[in-house]
């Protein structure tokens, strides 16, 4: 019968701890969640003739992070289609022949690690480690990040290269003009931050 009492105790602490190790990291995890209209994400790319500027529209974003593990969730949806840089004939090139947005709809960034703490108010920089999957392919990349957060508002800057023939796009470049192979990605998020149960 002691035994029995005994195992009983056994069990009883291992499924408390169990229970109270699940609401710490419940409460651990935090959500910031972009606001599509407020966002905004840009592209720079260079060239033998002059520097292009230009656009995207974010669909969707939120990211889920927890800064005692690193481990992060979410995603950010970038509608291809939606990419301008003040010239219709060069979009329509870059759409058509690019891009491919029509076959290649969404640009997505999924984060999975962050390095660094982002702390409830105030500015924390920190990297995030992701997916970028575009193009039909989905390559590692990392966007170090500047966040600012106040009263549960926020917003969070970040920049990233990319050689987008990785991702099998071709290179646009002709005998006369050379374009970059690199293209500058910088992202402006703004949204509400959860900070936790």
């Amino acid at each position: 019968m002691r035994l029995n009492v005994r195992a009983f105790l056994h069990i009883a602490f291992f499924v408390l701890f169990a229970l109270l190790s699940g609401r710490f990291t419940q409460a651990q995890q935090k959500t910031f969640t972009l606001d599509p209209a407020q966002t905004k994400v840009n592209f720079t790319v260079g060239s033998t003739l002059h520097t292009v500027h230009g656009d995207f529209h974010l669909k969707r974003g939120s990211i889920q992070f927890d800064n005692a593990t690193g481990a992060a969730a979410g995603e950010l949806v970038v509608d291809s289609a939606s990419g301008e840089s003040g010239s219709d004939g060069r979009d329509k090139k870059m759409h058509k022949d690019i891009l491919e947005s029509p076959k290649y709809s969404d640009i997505v960034f999924t984060p999975q690690h962050i390095k660094g703490t982002v702390a409830d108010q105030g500015k924390s920089t920190v990297e995030v480690e992701g997916i970028l999957t575009m193009h039909g392919k989905s390559k590692p990349v990392t966007m170090p990040l500047e966040v600012q957060l106040q009263n549960g508002a926020g917003s969070a800057d970040g920049s990233f290269r990319v050689k987008y023939q990785e991702w099998g796009m071709k290179n646009p470049s002709t005998f006369i003009l050379r374009v970059n192979e690199k293209v500058e990605i910088h992202v402006h998020g703004v949204g509400k931050f959860t900070p936790g149960n």
